[in-house]
Formats: structure tokens, sequence, C-alpha cells
């Protein structure tokens, strides 16, 4: 077994990514094949918030082994994956759909049977992570976890600051094998930019050896450098581009569409009175049953997407 590259083997590793533009669309079944057996897989957005489910339902189709996915706020994309087979460990700083839905019991009853691991840092933690990931250097100082149980249950140290003598936490950074972002839109290059908040997916994507992009929409260069300010991908990072129109749903898109609670309902309630066979089902129905992305979606029919994208828009400045 090999030892991990050192903070210098990877920025120069990194470094060594091609800069100058390329035509980088290509179909999610093509991207998704830069995924390996045994990757550390970084899912962009948080929680319900644009979640790649369109790069997502596409690497479940076509199956991994011994992944490890990493999430700021994981949602039920991780019990996906778990049952699936596909992933063995999750890092994280929470599991659930969110607080009407409750935690994840798929998770906990994986995890509590030895059957799959979580290892939870706090949400700040996680983010500091990506950030020494992108910023080239092994670790960050920090003081969030530090005294509780959880910086006892990962790999933290404690350190006394040289300066004012105080007790700081350091995590280490965290350089995923792949990154899977959603963004609303995108050039054929891979210069990518995200309409409200961003959460994570810059540092976890600078992070990244491998960076997925699916978009909303492909737009022509002169759209994005219109904006300069508005791109938080640039092409140097992106090694792949997927078109994929409502490519988070049935999570939700800031300004495209909103997030089906209802789906979310049916999902939970299933779970609760089937257990793990709950998420088997959900697999069969709404992944393997599908030949790509856009059948799944056409499988809600139009008018209820039309109806989540009518929501999303009430909210927006007019």
């Amino acid at each position: 077994m090999t030892s991990p590259p050192s903070a210098r083997q990877l920025r120069e590793e990194l470094g060594r990514k091609p800069r100058a533009p390329a035509d980088k669309l290509v179909p999610a079944e093509a991207a998704v094949r830069l995924v390996r057996d045994g990757d550390h897989v970084a899912i962009g957005g948080t929680l319900y918030s644009r979640t790649p489910m369109a790069l997502l339902f596409e690497l479940l189709r076509q199956g991994r082994t011994g992944l490890t996915l990493s999430r700021p706020l994981t949602c039920y994309e991780a019990e996906l994956f778990l049952v699936g087979g596909l992933a063995g460990g999750i890092v994280t700083s929470w599991v659930g759909i969110g607080l009407p839905w409750g935690v994840s019991r798929v998770v906990r009853e994986l995890v509590e049977g030895g059957l799959a691991t979580y290892e939870e840092w706090s949400h700040l933690a996680l983010g500091l992570r990506y950030k020494a990931g992108a910023m080239g250097v092994p670790f960050l100082p920090t003081l969030t976890m530090l005294g509780s149980d959880l910086a006892g249950l990962v790999d933290t140290h404690e350190l006394t600051c040289p300066f004012t003598g105080e007790k700081v936490l350091l995590v280490p950074a965290l350089n995923p094998d792949v990154a899977l972002v959603h963004v609303h839109r995108a050039d054929r290059f891979g210069n990518a930019q995200i309409d409200g908040y961003t959460h994570m997916d810059a540092d976890m994507a600078a992070a990244a050896r491998t960076v997925i992009v699916s978009t909303e929409e492909v737009v022509e260069a002169e759209r994005i450098t219109a904006r300069p300010d508005a791109t938080l991908l640039p092409h140097l990072l992106v090694d792949a581009v997927v078109e994929a129109p409502m490519g988070a749903f049935p999570h939700e898109c800031y300004g495209r569409y909103e997030a089906d609670f209802s789906h979310f309902d049916e999902y939970v309630a299933a779970v609760r009175h089937d257990g793990l066979a709950a998420v088997s089902a959900y697999l069969d129905r709404h992944v393997h049953r599908h030949a790509d992305f856009a059948a799944f979606l056409a499988s809600f029919g139009a008018s209820r997407l039309r109806g989540q994208r009518a929501r999303a828009a009430e909210l927006m400045a007019r």
C-alpha cells in the first residue's frame, strides 16, 4: 500500500493540469467514466440544494466499488450509494433530508451494523479541510470542534499557537479524487457560474484531482466573459462538462426549480415501512429503470416539473 501524496506533491500534480481552453462538453455517461473504483468522491451543493443528481444517478447506473463520499451536509444520495453497494463510507457533518424528515435511519442502521463507516466532522471543519486542500497546505488551524468529543474520533491534532499561546485544533487537508458540482450555466470549456449560495463548491473543486460539472445550460463563452465576477469555477479546474437541465431534481436549484418535498415524503414513508428494502426499490424504480436522467425527469410528468419551476420563480426578485 502506497502512502498518500504530500501537499507539495498534490500541488505539483494539480499544477500539471492543462490550462489551455479545450472543448470538454460530453454526455453524462462519458463524464462519469472518470470516476474509478475506490475513489473519494466529493459532492457539491449541500443537503438538497444544487445536488448534482444527474451525475450521481449516472454513477449509480454504471456502478463502482469502494467509493467514499464526502459532502458538507449529506442528503439521501448517501443512502442510495451505501445500500447500492457502491460506497462503503461517508465523510460529512450530518446525514438526512432535513429536519421535517429527521436524521437518516438507513445510515444509522448500516453504521451500527458494521456495514458502513461514518466519519463525522463539524460543518466548518469539513469546509476548512476542503479549503486546505484548495490552498495546497497540509492542514489549517481552527477553534471548531476543540474540546468536543468529535475531535477525538477523527484525525485531528491540538497545537499551542506560537503567537498567542492559545490552543488550536489542526484539521487535515482533504483532496478528493473527484468532485461533482452542479451549476447554473457553463460554457463548453468549463467556465462555470452559480447563482445564489455557492456553498463549499469552489474549494471542493480546487482541491480535487478531477472535476465534473453538470450545468442547467451550456452558454456561449461570450456570456460567461460578460460577467467574469460570477465565474466560480475557471476552465482550468474542470475536466468535463455535462449539459443537464433540471440536473439537481428532485433537489432544488436556486431560481430554477424548487425541491420536490412530496417526493421526499414518499421516500421517507417507504423507508419507515420497509427499511433498507425501500432504498433498493427506489434505486430500481428511479435509477436503473431509466436509460438516462432525462427519462427519470419525464417520469414525473411535464405538469409537475412546470410547477416546481414556477414555485422557484415566485421567490425571485421582479
